[in-house]
């Protein structure tokens, strides 16, 4: 239990050091969304399946870099705490690239 505890606090301190990139990410997020919505006739259903993809490859991609870029590797990862802190923050990295394809892709596919 402590683990987790300590893996919630270390997570709730690195988003207040990363707090002014999370809001430039919303507003990168909301502005895409906004020309999505101006725009008109943007094909959300079609848009689902590239965002998914996308979210899945960034997130393999990120389950295989993110030991490295911590000066760590895949190996030294021996407790389920440390794989379930690796899936959340590849998922996290995963989730934001799915929702910045999203509204991309929304209005590339536009409705006929």
């Amino acid at each position: 239990m402590y683990e987790i505890w300590l893996a919630l606090n270390i997570l709730f301190e690195l988003g207040l050091m990363y707090l002014p990139t999370l809001i430039l990410l919303g507003a990168v997020w909301a502005a895409l969304m906004a020309v999505a919505i101006v725009r008109g006739q943007a094909a959300w259903c079609a848009a689902r399946r590239p965002a998914i993809v996308i979210g899945i490859v960034v997130t393999g991609v990120m389950i295989l870099l993110t030991p490295s870029l911590t000066l760590s590797s895949l190996g030294e990862l021996k407790y389920w705490v440390d794989w379930a802190n690796l899936a959340a923050i590849a998922g996290g990295f995963g989730a934001l690239a799915a929702a910045l394809t999203l509204p991309l892709a929304a209005t590339l596919k536009r409705a006929s």
